[in-house]
């Protein structure tokens, strides 16, 4: 196999795994992070930086959409969840009005 064919292979994978994730929205990336070692972030840090080592323009949150499939603020406000349902409950309780 040529590299050019390589290439083109692991690029379709890389697609692959990226419509996984962008899928697989119930999945947090802690979850990805304590199971795998990596997560979202880390995958579009490492786009970034082969964009880096080519000299290609790219930025952090240009990265970041390019895996999460829209902007990662966006994203997080969607999907992301950051509190237990222990926390979430107490918060009902307290705040009685603001959900």
């Amino acid at each position: 196999m040529d590299d050019s064919t390589l290439t083109e292979l692991e690029a379709a994978a890389f697609r692959r795994l990226v419509a996984h994730l962008r899928e697989r929205t119930d999945v947090q990336n802690i979850d990805l992070m304590n199971l795998a070692g990596f997560c979202r972030n880390c995958l579009s840090n490492w786009l970034k930086d082969a964009a880096d080592a080519q000299g290609v323009a790219m930025s952090r949150d240009e990265s970041r959409e390019a895996v999460y499939g829209m902007p990662y603020e966006t994203w997080k406000a969607k999907y992301q969840s950051t509190a237990t349902p222990d926390q979430v409950e107490a918060f009902k309780k307290s705040h009685p009005h603001s959900h």
